[in-house]
């Protein structure tokens, strides 16, 4: 029998082919439930929670089941296999949900993992409800209200890293049980950071000098030594991270690894940088925020209790990850245009001042004048609007 589709819109397409993946990941929810609790396990009204990664997100609600489910359920499906040789999304999302679940409820800065297998792809997981994110909370019309979200997210980050400060070696074996392999890092740093004073010179005219380079280098040679290591979801995007009455727990761990705290502490100074909307906080709350991640890591980082130590290691970071996410966005920007910056653009301008004033407050000189060159090449070309807006909560 031939089936007549040429009548159909790319829409009824599309609608076609996510109402199978939703019924597929269903299924999939259904036969790793099953298989987990001995017991069929019937899963109805399904709501397609639209993930921007490679995984079907369906809740759905239990319709039946011998166990004290909860009523509602998060299903995570992966269709495609793993790319052999890369990263597993599904590896890595399991294995950090696993990873958490092993921990005291306290201390859980994610939703429980119920059930996952590596033959279907799927994890189960549990279902936080409605509540909004702090995407929502920064974008809504109340600076109170996204005030004591950031705090919130701070905290939340300060216990995620105290609560798997030695925990790599337990995360790696479970990514080896799962077949993923284990990388620390998307791109290795030292060779990222080695590749941007070129772009920088190509791109901007802008030399770094020696100095500049080798202090970025033993920073991202630093970054790979045992100490402040912990998990980290890779992710802080705004609308990854729920705020429950609980406080903020955190979503999507598909490139979630433990990694150098560095990285996730600069975005304490450089909020939310790997994020395409990322743009400012009101004076006064980065330090807030800081204040509010140290009081959960100092118990088991000590060190950080002194000002010089912490000021030294969100020096560092920020250091890093700005050179990091440049290289990363520098060769996308049309450098050539003089309208009005979209917020990726003005992003940069902005982070290159902000590096300029701390590592001047922190004498590194060279540094200094480097990042401050770097902020008016970009500033001149992108026009007389170079600014990063404030989130809509602050304005």
């Amino acid at each position: 029998m031939t089936v007549d589709t040429s009548s159909a819109d790319d829409s009824t397409v599309g609608a076609g082919a996510e109402t199978l993946a939703v019924a597929a990941a269903v299924a999939a929810g259904e036969s790793v439930l099953s298989r987990r609790f001995g017991s069929a396990i019937t899963l109805v009204a399904p709501e397609d929670l639209a993930g921007s990664g490679p995984a079907t997100v369906v809740r759905a609600r239990v319709a039946s089941s011998p166990f004290a489910l909860p009523r509602t359920l998060v299903i995570k499906h992966y269709p495609d296999p793993a790319e052999p040789g890369r990263p597993d999304p599904f590896a890595q999302e399991a294995v950090s949900y696993q990873l958490f679940t092993a921990l005291a409820p306290e201390d859980r800065m994610c939703p429980e993992l119920l059930a996952h297998d590596g033959r279907d792809r799927v994890l189960v997981i549990e279902d936080l409800g409605g509540v909004p994110t702090l995407h929502d909370k920064l974008y809504a019309r109340d600076a109170r209200g996204a005030e004591r979200a950031l705090l919130s997210w701070a905290r939340s980050l300060g216990r995620l890293h105290a609560s798997t400060a030695s925990r790599e070696p337990d995360f790696n074996a479970l990514l080896r049980r799962l077949g993923g392999p284990v990388k620390n890092e998307d791109a290795p740093l030292p060779a990222v950071c080695a590749q941007l004073p070129g772009l920088l010179e190509e791109l901007l005219d802008v030399e770094t000098p020696e100095p500049v380079q080798r202090r970025v280098m033993e920073v991202a040679e630093r970054a790979g030594a045992p100490s402040y290591r912990a998990f980290s979801p890779v992710d802080l995007s705004p609308d990854n991270n729920l705020v429950t009455s609980g406080g903020v727990r955190f979503l999507d761990f598909e490139r979630g690894r433990v990694r150098s705290t560095l990285m996730d502490a600069a975005y304490l100074r450089l909020p939310f940088a790997s994020s395409a909307e990322a743009m400012a906080l009101p004076p006064g709350m980065s330090e807030a925020m800081i204040a509010a991640w140290r009081a959960e890591v100092v118990s088991v980082w000590p060190g950080l209790a002194d000002e010089e130590a912490l000021a030294e290691h969100l020096m560092d970071g920020q250091l890093l990850l700005l050179w990091v996410i440049t290289w990363e966005i520098l060769p996308e920007l049309d450098l050539d245009r003089h309208a009005t910056p979209i917020s990726r653009e003005a992003a940069l301008v902005t982070w290159w001042r902000e590096l300029a004033k701390h590592s001047l407050r922190a004498r590194l000189t060279d540094i200094s004048e480097h990042a401050t060159r770097v902020a008016a090449a970009l500033g001149a070309r992108l026009g007389p609007h170079a600014d990063l807006a404030f989130y809509p909560a602050f304005r």
